[in-house]
């Protein structure tokens, strides 16, 4: 084949793969938040666009999670006085559920959680004919897609949480990644994803006063290497997916709670700092070792988010506070380039679809915008029930999962 037509074809199948590339974790197939739709909705209320709406049983606050024309959900529905840790398989398209199934049991004396926490706030990972889930302190597992059959199950890696579970895992290779930021423990975990043994555990070294986060790692490629970027509780590492090895790591002070998923572009990567004065840190990644004096590029403090992600567009960041400003800065500065009240308060992480940015309150608000130079709204739609997950796609139709139920909305 003429080597023009193998790259055009090469493109095409590129552009296919993405057109395809399901929303299968946390923030989407690349872990950003953006989403390969052309036409997602931009108008919605509890019943306007509502393909369907589907009860869901007990609580949860983990985000859809969607896979070969599948979603999955994870929930802890009470029971004897403590709770059935189950997983859940609706079709995506007509939102019946395939399989419910429960994978852990939490006895009455679990750890309390925080009011915006639930007992199932980690999102599923779909992965071919498998479905990761994670509860955190009380375990990790992998279900076969089909029936909900587990693969195996992990509850090894118990920790004492505080204010419940939170962070979710990423796949990276063979390796199943996530967090345990306890009172007694913290550490990074690698698991073999096909037998669920531990490949290995970092720990963070580092002693401050409140240890506790639940952060989501996100991967990274430097020079051809993979980097697991992990922020907890006064520090973030960078670490070797394959060994646990530790490649660099950057120290903040007073940060703990840490939610938010860091976010990559352009050799730097952008981490919040938690609680009670939340910090974003742009970090060169090319460092080795303590990089704290010699790679954070800028730091900025004014209306950094304590919860949601940040969303990465054309060079600049939106990220929108737990009280509703939504600022606009330059990723390569950290200068503000503008800001807005957009009202509500915020918990979930906001998406970049079809040229628009999606904000989500934690009362149901959707809030659409354009990205530029200055803010230009699109459109507020009330769902009017309580949410605290995040967004999920399939092509272009939006998952919302509320205090009760879960929503498909797309164009009619």
């Amino acid at each position: 084949m003429p080597r023009f037509l193998f790259a055009v074809s090469l493109t095409l199948a590129l552009a296919l793969t993405l057109e395809a590339a399901d929303w299968n974790q946390f923030r989407g197939p690349l872990g950003s938040g953006h989403a390969d739709a052309k036409n997602a909705p931009t108008e919605w209320d509890a019943t306007k666009n509502v393909t369907w709406k589907k009860a869901l049983p007990g609580g949860g606050w983990s985000s859809p999670a969607i896979g070969g024309g599948k979603t999955y959900l994870t929930a802890a529905v009470p029971e004897d006085g403590g709770y059935s840790l189950r997983a859940l398989c609706l079709d995506a398209a007509t939102g019946e559920v395939a399989w419910d199934v429960e994978v852990f049991k939490q006895d009455a004396k679990a750890p309390k959680i925080h009011n915006k926490n639930s007992h199932a706030s980690p999102t599923a990972i779909a992965d071919g004919d498998k479905v990761f889930v994670h509860f955190g302190h009380m375990g990790t597992a992998c279900l076969s897609a089909a029936d909900g059959q587990p693969v195996w199950t992990d509850t090894t890696h118990r920790y004492a949480p505080v204010h419940g579970n939170g962070g979710s895992p990423i796949l990276v290779g063979d390796k199943l990644i996530f967090s345990t930021d306890g009172t007694d423990k913290q550490l990074v975990i690698g698991l073999d994803k096909k037998t669920g043994k531990q490949a290995w555990a970092t720990p963070r070294n580092l002693r401050v006063v409140q240890p506790f986060s639940f952060s989501t790692p996100t991967v990274i490629t430097v020079n051809g290497q993979q980097q697991v970027i992990s922020p907890g509780s006064g520090v973030v590492m960078a670490l070797d997916p394959k060994t646990g090895t530790e490649i660099w790591r950057a120290n903040y002070q007073g940060g703990y709670s840490v939610i938010p998923k860091p976010v990559y572009a352009d050799g730097m990567v952008y981490v919040c700092t938690g609680y009670n004065t939340p910090q974003l840190m742009a970090i060169r990644v090319n460092g080795k070792g303590d990089v704290t004096n010699s790679h954070v590029a800028w730091t900025v403090k004014k209306n950094v988010p304590h919860s949601a992600s940040l969303l990465l567009v054309d060079g600049a960041i939106y990220m929108v506070s737990d009280k509703g400003t939504l600022s606009c800065l330059d990723a390569k500065t950290g200068n503000e380039k503008w800001s807005e009240s957009v009202g509500g308060n915020y918990s979930a992480s906001p998406i970049y679809a079809g040229g628009l940015v999606y904000l989500l309150s934690e009362d149901g608000v959707g809030t659409v915008f354009r990205p530029g130079t200055s803010y230009d709204p699109v459109s507020r739609n009330a769902l009017k029930e309580r949410t605290l997950a995040s967004y999920a796609l399939d092509g272009d139709a939006l998952f919302i999962r509320g205090e009760k139920n879960l929503y498909r909305i797309e164009k009619k």
